[in-house]
């Protein structure tokens, strides 16, 4: 189980201080003889992740240091101080240092992602040292904040075969029962009859029924329409991926995962927003009902798509989804995918690109993914591409050949459903391939504490 808050204040808190390498002379200096002699003797030098106890008369810790490293440590990494919370002994600690508000966050919000544990299937240890809120944090917002993470992470890490199309349905249901949220749900046959029929031709060839999950919320504020790619495991369809290809696709989910995970954060803190989440549920698999290369599918928005590969699936599911989102006026219309392998090519695992016609929101959310220290990077929607997704036998080609810029034909096709919104695309990884401080290796969202922390300036 996760470890997901902050202790209650207590007087028995122990000081807990993070110490960089250009800061600790004056921090030395200021500590008694008896504890000077102790970080000599230790060898304490407050190099990264480091980590030193100053025990007092009875051999007890009464205090501890935690190197922060010098500037380029903490420039190259997030979080930094999140590690502390594994290798301090059980207890309440506290942090005594008066900290610019930014690095106080950071490390308050740090610690809070550090308690996550995914021991759903095995047990994880957790760890023994609980955090006082800092002074100056706003706690509860920390906290909605994390517990909206886990529910991503939760989400990702579950193997398909515990995280169907209906097991995403059940997530969403509990959410919306929590909040008190509406949600409809078209499953089956029923997408034809809908006018779904993107999202039922990539689902039809599962004994796992697709299905299109509309949650809402909140009757007064702007609107944000947040739709997430739920595809909750790629085979590829009849393209069938190579084993190496596949190993990690239970997290193809992963935009939906992160928009319920930022949907409950938004809830959670009452923003006064009118919400709508849209979740296209599929499982791209292979049977004789299985849509095949070449076919020429007609989408919810009348554009007629022509199939080159059945393995770039996730924008079809998406483009119905987006279609109806456009069907009722929005202010801004999100949408979260692991799309492409080709936005991985560019920016690597730790940066969430993100496209947008609109200059002022791009500017908005990468200001907002600093200070939230959830990395965004923008991507160009580059006109010129548009011939590259126009087959000519049909409108739109949903793989071009070529093998260039495949995450903005991607996102191209997108914006085609997507007109004439206010429009803000994410091409997210949703996996951490190397544990790092408050970020375990596994499932991750990304984007949403930068769109979280942008809303405020996005919508005036």
């Amino acid at each position: 189980m996760s470890s997901l808050a902050f202790a209650p204040p207590t007087p028995d808190a122990l000081p807990l201080y993070l110490v960089n390498e250009e800061g600790l002379p004056a921090w030395r200096s200021a500590l008694d003889e008896r504890a000077r002699a102790w970080i000599d003797a230790t060898g304490f030098a407050a190099r990264a992740q480091s980590l030193v106890l100053l025990p007092g008369d009875e051999g007890r810790p009464v205090a501890a240091a935690y190197g922060m490293g010098g500037a380029k440590d903490r420039a190259r990494g997030r979080f930094l101080a999140a590690g502390a919370r594994a290798k301090l002994p059980e207890g309440t600690w506290r942090l005594v240092q008066d900290l610019p508000a930014d690095a106080l966050e950071e490390a308050a919000l740090g610690w809070l992602l550090a308690g996550y544990r995914f021991d759903r299937y095995r047990s994880a240890p957790q760890p023994g040292a609980a955090l006082v809120a800092p002074e100056g944090v706003d706690a509860a917002r920390l906290e909605a904040i994390a517990a909206g993470e886990a529910l991503t992470r939760d989400l990702i890490n579950t193997p398909a075969s515990d995280m169907g199309p209906e097991e995403l349905e059940a997530a969403a249901r509990a959410l919306a029962a929590r909040f008190g949220a509406d949600i409809a749900v078209t499953t089956g046959d029923a997408l034809l009859d809908a006018n779904f029929p993107m999202i039922h031709a990539v689902g039809r060839a599962s004994p796992r029924a697709p299905r299109l999950i509309d949650l809402r919320h909140g009757d007064t504020g702007p609107r944000l329409t947040l739709v997430g790619k739920g595809v909750c495991f790629d085979t590829g369809g009849l393209n069938l991926k190579p084993g190496a290809s596949m190993g990690l696709m239970k997290k193809d989910m992963g935009g939906a995962a992160t928009v319920l995970g930022l949907a409950q954060m938004i809830l959670a803190l009452g923003l006064e927003i009118r919400l709508r989440v849209l979740i296209p549920a599929v499982e791209n698999a292979v049977s004789g009902s299985a849509f095949r290369p070449q076919d020429i599918l007609t989408s919810r928005k009348g554009l007629t798509v022509e199939i080159n590969n059945t393995d770039a699936e996730g924008r079809l599911v998406l483009a119905d989804a987006l279609a109806l989102a456009t069907e009722e006026e929005t202010d801004l219309l999100v949408s979260m995918a692991t799309l492409t392998g080709a936005a991985r090519v560019a920016v690597g695992a730790d940066l969430a690109p993100f496209y947008t016609d609109d200059d002022g929101l791009a500017e908005t959310l990468a200001g907002a993914g600093a200070a939230a220290r959830d990395p965004v990077w923008r991507m160009p929607f580059w006109a010129p591409y548009e011939t590259q997704i126009e087959p000519g036998i049909a409108d739109l080609d949903n793989a071009p050949s070529g093998g260039m810029a495949g995450s903005v034909t991607a996102a191209l096709f997108l914006r085609r459903f997507a007109a004439p919104a206010r429009y803000l695309h994410f091409d997210i990884y949703g996996w951490n391939p190397k544990p790092a401080p408050a970020r375990p290796k596994g499932g991750v969202g990304q984007g949403a504490r930068a769109l979280l922390d942008a809303l405020p300036a996005i919508f005036g």
